[in-house]
């Protein structure tokens, strides 16, 4: 899951190498935290947060193949 979210945000921002992901993992549910740079911040979310919604919905349809439940952050 991990690899699948930097793969995507790096596709998006224009400093792909400042791209970080960090993985917090619990019994059932892991949460991914998205770090990117200050000025690539409103690419990663788009309009009306519709970039964003879209990688939930992938992240959330690739775990749930895993039987796991991912929630994705984007820290500023």
């Amino acid at each position: 899951m991990k690899e699948l979210i930097k793969y995507i945000a790096q596709a998006l921002v224009d400093n792909p190498e400042l791209v970080e992901v960090s993985e917090v993992e619990g019994n059932q549910t892991s949460v991914l935290e998205l770090k990117v740079a200050k000025e690539d911040l409103g690419k990663v979310i788009g309009k009306q947060g519709r970039t964003a919604r879209a990688m939930r919905t992938i992240l959330s349809a690739a775990s749930a193949k895993l039987k796991k439940r991912s929630v994705l952050e984007i820290l500023e």
